[in-house]
This record gives C-alpha cells, structure tokens and sequence, in this order.
C-alpha cells in the first residue's frame, strides 16, 4: 500500500470537498456540459470550472469541448485506487484489532481464578 502516492493524494484532495462530490455524483448520470453543471450550485462560472479543474487533475473526469460546448464526463476507474487503498487500510485496521482482542482475552484468561474443588 502506497503511503504517499501523489495520485491518491489529488484524489482524496478532490473529494474533499462537498461541491466537487455533487459534481461528480451530477457526472455518474452520464456527460453534462459546464453550464448545466453549474446551474444548480449558484457559484459563478469561474468558481465551479476551478472545481471541475481539481476533479480533472486528479483524473476523477475529462473534459471535452464540442463546439462551442464544453462536455464533462466521469471516469469511474480512477476511484479504484481510492477504493483500493481505503480496503487496504481497513483490512490493516481490521487485523490489528483483532491481535488486540486476543491479547485482550488473552489477559483476561490469566486474571481468572482457577476454580478450587
């Protein structure tokens, strides 16, 4: 498990943020141009093509321009290694837990009186 991989890091910075997760959950229904994405979040152009810049350097979306249409679509994959890392950790966490409950029982088993006939 990469501990500082860069690209995990720009991924969890990304999602970071409450606006840019409406984004991309607006994203997981398919390609939206930029101004429909804005629209719902009463920010200025500007404001939100900053959001959707962070998203795409951390190669969470691409963009496209048709015309005079900018398009913006999710790219799903790139949250396995988000995913990936965070089941890692979990499964880390998970096992040292569980030493510690046998340790624990362990402790408890010598603070146990023996029983005397």
């Amino acid at each position: 498990m990469a501990k500082h991989d860069p690209d995990l890091s720009r991924i969890f910075h990304a999602l970071g943020d409450p606006t840019r997760r409406a984004l991309l959950l607006h994203l997981g229904q398919g390609p939206v141009p930029v101004s429909a994405l804005a629209a719902p979040t009463g920010f200025a152009l500007p404001t939100v093509l900053r959001h959707l810049s962070v998203l795409e350097e951390a190669g969470l979306i691409r963009s496209e321009k048709r015309g005079r249409t900018r398009l913006c679509r999710a790219v799903p994959v790139t949250l396995d290694l988000a995913t990936d890392w965070l089941a890692a950790a979990r499964a880390e966490w998970e096992a040292r837990t569980d030493r510690l409950g046998a340790f624990l029982e362990t402790l408890e088993d010598d603070d146990d009186p023996e029983p005397r006939d």
